[in-house]
Parts: structure tokens; sequence; C-alpha cells
């Protein structure tokens, strides 16, 4: 069976869907594995590299992914792609298809059966599958080293001849896996940290990491976590209790790092223009919300705003932004995803199509979109 890599052609892509480490163990699988030239240059996995490892290098994505049996991508495939894939293939990748559902329903068209990744139940037996873990862990680190790039100031307090320097104070609005390695990174660093979050839950976490949590508790509350670990929506007059104490903490905050998203709607609008306005001049927050919608009011995809001397950050693809492990990491999930698929004898690829793990992630199968949120009568 053949597995394709092609190059991410997507802009401000970085990463790659394969590394030379997954390669080696992808061919101990009986698989063999075909790269597109080029396909991991800008994570320093170079060509040389996936042919020392047991691949095979091709020329063009038409060439990768002709006659492949599987396909893993890092985001989903442009139109050109999808039509060079044979009917019956699986595309593994993060698909994204509340955002592009023209995408999905192309797959289906084409026969290719697609797994998005970015579904994977948050079940023990699937965490090194969980992409989402994986690439937010990233964000989070990144998030605060790129606040501290921005930011004019050090982050812990010195004491020196000279005199004293106050430590940075940092607030996370999110206490997920990408707001708790920022957590986790800002007190390395040396910040006061505090951090903000819907889920009673997260309290603890944020204080097992040296954290204050900072959380208007009420009944509602109680009932703000999904059965998958994700936040729910909150009510209007939550959102305006919780806004009242952010805009009180904030005003007091060096820095703030948004991380709050729900799955499938539109990033939470967390910082209104006003609380941005009532931060000291030289602060900053790195909007990690921004590619959907942000949840900071100024954020802008692509683009540091300033307001009143204090830095909005929207950059594209944060995990991107650490390429080499943001790949590394992905490629295992992948590695993880379909080493049970495959016959250990023949080699062959044996979904078991009832499994909640392929329930969860499959898209399309058969010329047809079945995942129960984007099915004929299902919610999107």
């Amino acid at each position: 069976m053949k597995v394709a890599i092609p190059k991410e052609r997507r802009e401000h892509e970085t990463r790659v869907a394969a590394s030379p480490e997954t390669v080696t163990k992808l061919k101990a699988l009986g698989l063999d594995v075909v790269v597109e030239a080029g396909a991991g240059d800008q994570a320093r996995m170079l060509d040389a590299d996936y042919q020392e490892a047991g691949a095979t290098i091709a020329a063009s994505a038409m060439d990768a992914l002709k006659d492949a049996d599987i396909v893993f991508k890092v985001q989903r495939p442009l139109p050109e792609e999808i039509g060079y894939m044979k009917r019956g293939a699986m595309l593994a990748a993060i698909l994204s298809p509340y955002n592009d559902p023209d995408a999905m329903k192309a797959c289906a068209d084409a026969g290719v059966n697609a797994f998005a990744m970015e579904f994977m139940p948050r079940i023990t037996r699937a965490q090194s599958m969980d992409v989402l873990s994986s690439q937010s862990n990233l964000a989070g680190y990144k998030a605060v080293l790129d606040a501290a790039n921005v930011y004019g100031r050090a982050f812990p307090m010195m004491m020196t001849a000279a005199g004293s320097i106050a430590p940075a104070r940092v607030m996370v609005m999110g206490a997920g896996v990408a707001g708790l390695q920022a957590i986790a990174t800002a007190k390395r660093l040396g910040a006061i940290v505090s951090a903000t979050d819907v889920r009673p839950a997260a309290k603890e976490q944020v204080e097992s990491l040296g954290g204050t949590f900072v959380m208007v508790e009420s009944d509602e509350t109680k009932e703000a976590e999904t059965s998958g670990g994700y936040a729910k929506e909150m009510s209007d007059e939550y959102k305006q209790k919780q806004a009242a104490l952010i805009a009180d903490t904030i005003k007091k905050q060096d820095i703030v790092i948004c991380t709050a998203l729900i799955p499938g709607k539109p990033a939470p609008k967390l910082i209104s223009e006003e609380m941005v306005k009532s931060m000291k001049p030289g602060s900053v927050i790195i909007d990690l919300a921004v590619e959907q919608g942000g949840n900071c009011a100024f954020a802008k995809l692509g683009d540091i705003v300033d307001v009143d001397g204090v830095s909005i950050v929207g950059h594209h693809n944060v995990p991107g932004r650490l390429p080499a492990d943001a790949s590394a990491l992905y490629a295992k999930n992948l590695l993880n995803f379909i080493t049970p698929l495959i016959n250990a004898e023949s080699g062959a690829l044996e979904i078991d199509w009832e499994d909640e793990i392929i329930t969860g992630t499959c898209l399309t199968k058969d010329g047809a979109i079945v995942h129960p949120n984007f099915a004929e009568g299902g919610q999107s």
C-alpha cells in the first residue's frame, strides 16, 4: 500500500505530515511511502533524510498522490490535489470543515474517504492521536515567547545595584492545552500569572502551575464543559458578569494571552475595545484565536495592531512558527492513528467503521458526507 506525503501549499503553512522517523515506522508496517520533493524543507526535514528513512521522492504533487491508498496532509487539500487522488483513497488531515464545507463536499464527490484529525475524540486510547493537543501545546509556548519579543521589558523580577525591576503580570484567557502551556512558560520566565476559564475544573490545573484563577462562579459554570472536554458557549448574562470581572483585572496586566475557542463557532469576544484602552502603554495582547475571528476586538490576522501603545498580535498559524517540532509531533499523531488500522500480517488497510475514533473523525465515505455534524439533517 502506498502512503503519499505531498508538500503543503496553503499560505503560511510551514509544517509537513511526516518526519523521517515516522517514515521508518510506516515502512515497518509494510507501507510504501512517497514524499513530494521539498515537502519538509521549511521544517528542516530534507529529501535526503526521507530517502535515508526509506521513502521515495516524487517530483510533483500529482506523482506523489496518484495511486496513493493513504494520503497524509497537515491542512485540507486544494481542489487540484483532490483531483489527483483516486476513488477510495484515505485522507487524514486537519480539514476544517466548518470553515470550508466546499472542500469536504469535493472529497465526497471524488470518492475520497476523508478523516478530520482535529475531530479526534478525547478518550484515553486516542490521546497519542490528538493533533489539537500536540499543536496547541506548542502554540501556548510560542505565544509567551512572541509576547516577550514584543514586550519592551523583562519578565522576571530583577534585583540589581542600580535598582529593582518588577515582574511582568501575565493573564491567560482560556485554560485549555494552549493556555496551560502558556501559564507554565510564563511562570518559568518569572512572571506573575493569572488565568480565567468558564470551566471550574480548570481552577485546580491553573493553581497547580502556580497561577491565580479568575472566574465568576455560578450554577451555569457547573455545566460549562462538553463531554469532550471543550468549553461550552455561556449565556449572555454570564458573559456580562465575566466581562466585568475581566475588565477590572485586565487593566492591571502587562501581557494577555487569548486562547479561547468554541468548536464550530467563531471565537468568543472576551476583550472589548474599552478593555484594550484601559491597559498601560507597552502592554501586549497575543490572540491565538485570531484565525477564528479573535478573542480581542482589535485583533487582525497576520498583523500587529497598535492601540494607544498596546500591541495586539495576530500571527498566522502559531504552531507553524515552530515547524520542526510541530511537524514531528503531528507526524506521530498520524502514525499512531494509522497503525491500528493496518493488518500486521497482510499490510492491508482494515478500518472498523463502528469504532468511535473512526466515527468521530470520518467526514466522507464512499462518496457521501457521513459525519453526524455535516450529514443531511446534522448540525453544522
